[in-house]
């Protein structure tokens, strides 16, 4: 087989995600950015919604994302037994989950979150003092698209502590 054989088998997703070499339909695609002021997350959630993805901090300092996927329904109904597939790479349904630790100078009790055409944006503003703190687990609220982001008047309406 030549180079460019094999380069045309690695590039096909089936082969790729079998070999570890590409995105997991079980994972999200993610980007890290560090600004001098925060550090900000983006995770391409394609067609769920704010509602569908549970985003929460726990163990002073692990984010946790999760999301379940319901399964499309077909307009066929007792017919769908006559649909043939040719190709189906899209994840119908399923749930995933994602967890990694912040960095210590992450001021987890200010983390914003927002969510737009399937992608889901978390700001995590870095704390510039060097000591250290330590936090309780809680949910963070989503905004939708349109929604304001910021904190709220009512930092209840932000985050639901829940307490180990």
């Amino acid at each position: 087989m030549s180079v460019f054989g094999l380069r045309s088998l690695v590039s096909d997703p089936v082969f790729s995600e079998a070999l570890g070499l590409g995105p997991s339909r079980t994972g999200a695609s993610m980007d890290w950015k560090e600004t001098p002021e925060a550090h900000i997350f983006k995770f391409d959630l394609p067609g769920l919604t704010k509602e569908d993805v549970k985003l929460q901090v726990h163990d002073d300092r692990v984010l946790h994302i999760s999301a379940d996927r319901r399964e499309e329904e077909d307009d066929y109904g007792e017919k769908s037994n006559l649909i043939k597939w040719h190709c189906k790479e899209r994840v119908d349904a399923g749930n995933f989950c994602r967890e990694f630790r912040l960095p210590e100078n992450a001021v987890v009790d200010q983390i914003k979150a927002s969510m737009s055409d399937g992608v889901l944006v978390v700001t995590v503003p870095k704390d510039h003092s060097k000591k250290k703190k330590h936090a309780k687990k809680h949910a963070v609220e989503i905004a939708g698209e349109g929604e304001h982001s910021g904190l709220p008047k009512d930092l209840a309406d932000l985050f639901a502590a829940k307490l180990n």
